[in-house]
């Protein structure tokens, strides 16, 4: 290329020569004019190869410059896909919170007194591993209440109020989850060991960030376990935007059925082994997500014996059937935010199992022990996010519960003390994506018109994050 500028400078310099000795002849003068004008074009001409050039050159070389890093992001990539801390997750989430409830000292009492309370809540850590595309595991471990070791609780719901040493209360670590999947395809896959079952939108939505109330709903606390896990087996899949669970695990043990919550304490968490002689059946079907913004709507069932679970099964003679029915939805879009619930459920041998525990040395249920043949709870919630009017991250909230483990007994007449509305509103802070801090103030109502109404107040804090 620069021999081809020297010889272009040299045609210049001859046809400048050339001019300058024929300037005196017009003809001559025209002539070489021309020439000079073809040699300027073609230096024009050559000019322009010459930068064409020069760009396909540096493009070449960007060109390579990319490959270059394709390939070094690709053996990096490679390296990290080689480690097994790469399969590795860890997610983890957890709230801490204070209440200011009017309370009653036992079921006989109408006065109500305020005390307030300090809650570390729960703080759960998850661990994942995936062993290949379709095999993966979880460990969910639960950290109650602040820590671990034997506490003594009050009930005031017991007798005329009684105090019970309990290894569970004011302090409990428990696994949560432990589970094995294998998931071939989106439309089907198997999961087996403790696993959550599928009833009640808790299970579904149990992170701070994931409901609108500062503790979880009441309602559904005073009817079923919360974040119900059993020992077992499922299957699951999605199918269009269809998602569906059926599942067989461990049943309930009705020796710890209680007026107050129904069957919620009936879970066998508190033991070291499971009784599973009554298995239990869960099934559920939902249309879309309710994790992710849309619309969802789901419907839930579950059924299983109690009788053979007891550890002293030959005080009931019935079955102690369990059915839980559950229907759910929620809409959630731009700033709107609406979810509900309704839960209905049957006991069969009712009495029988309420006169069992009466006489079963070291239950103590008391005289208050009457269990409801059916039982019926929801709760509806409704927020709109503030963010999508405003800078400020704020969500401003209304909910009511209601829930009546009595709602129908097998014989005499259900007493109302146990059928409670709360009814509240509140706000939901997030200054960053990972952190919600709530306030909520509201009214309990008991359907006794002697018991007058009591108001509550709450704060908390929670966090969640995945890494």
């Amino acid at each position: 290329m620069k021999t081809r500028l020297t010889l272009l400078g040299i045609c210049i310099a001859s046809v400048c020569s050339i001019n300058a000795v024929q300037a005196a002849d017009p003809a001559a003068l025209e002539k070489a004019i021309a020439k000079q004008e073809a040699e300027l074009a073609k230096l024009k001409q050559d000019l322009a190869e010459l930068a064409a050039q020069q760009k396909q050159q540096a493009k070449q070389q960007e060109q390579r410059a990319v490959e270059q890093r394709q390939q070094v992001a690709a053996i990096v990539d490679e390296k990290v896909s080689e480690s097994p801390w790469s399969k590795f997750t860890f997610k983890s989430y957890g709230s801490v919170n204070y209440t200011s409830d009017e309370y009653y000292e036992n079921v006989q009492d109408t006065t109500p007194e305020r005390r307030g309370r300090f809650d570390l809540e729960r703080i759960v850590t998850e661990f994942g591993y995936q062993f290949n595309d379709q095999w993966d595991m979880e460990v969910e471990i639960e950290y109650e209440h602040g820590g671990t070791g034997a506490a003594l609780e009050y009930d005031g719901f017991d007798e005329f109020g009684e105090f019970e040493s309990e290894v569970e209360a004011g302090g409990e670590v428990m696994i949560e989850k432990a589970q094995i999947r294998y998931r071939p395809n989106e439309a089907f896959g198997v999961k087996f060991g403790n696993i959550h079952l599928p009833i009640g939108l808790t299970s579904i939505l149990h992170k701070p960030n994931q409901y609108l109330t500062v503790l979880r709903h009441r309602s559904e606390t005073a009817m079923m376990p919360a974040v119900w896990n059993e020992t077992g087996v499922g299957i699951f899949g999605e199918v269009a935007n269809f998602h569906y669970q059926a599942q067989v695990v461990s049943g309930l043990n009705s020796e710890y059925f209680r007026t107050y919550d129904w069957v919620a304490s009936g879970h066998q968490k508190r033991f070291e082994h499971v009784n599973a002689d009554d298995l239990a059946y869960a099934l559920r079907l939902d249309y879309g997500s309710f994790k992710q913004p849309g619309f969802a709507a789901g419907v839930a069932y579950y059924y299983g014996n109690t009788t053979g679970n007891r550890h002293k099964s030959n005080k009931v003679t019935g079955d102690g059937t369990v059915s839980i029915l559950a229907l759910s939805g929620a809409y959630v879009q731009g700033p709107w935010i609406l979810r509900g619930q309704y839960l209905y459920g049957t006991l069969s041998d009712a009495d029988a199992i309420t006169q069992a525990n009466k006489t079963t040395p070291g239950l103590k249920p008391g005289n208050f022990a009457q269990l409801g043949s059916e039982s019926e709870a929801f709760f509806v919630e409704a927020g709109v996010d503030l963010s999508y009017f405003t800078s400020i991250p704020l969500t401003v909230f209304a909910n009511i519960d209601y829930s009546n483990p009595l709602k129908e007994v097998e014989t005499g007449t259900a007493t109302k003390r146990y059928e409670n509305t709360w009814t509240s509103v509140g706000v939901n802070y997030s200054p960053i994506p990972e952190i919600v801090i709530k306030a909520e103030g509201g009214r309990q109502q008991v359907a006794v018109a002697a018991i007058p109404d009591t108001n509550f107040f709450a704060l908390g804090v929670g966090y969640q994050f995945s890494l």
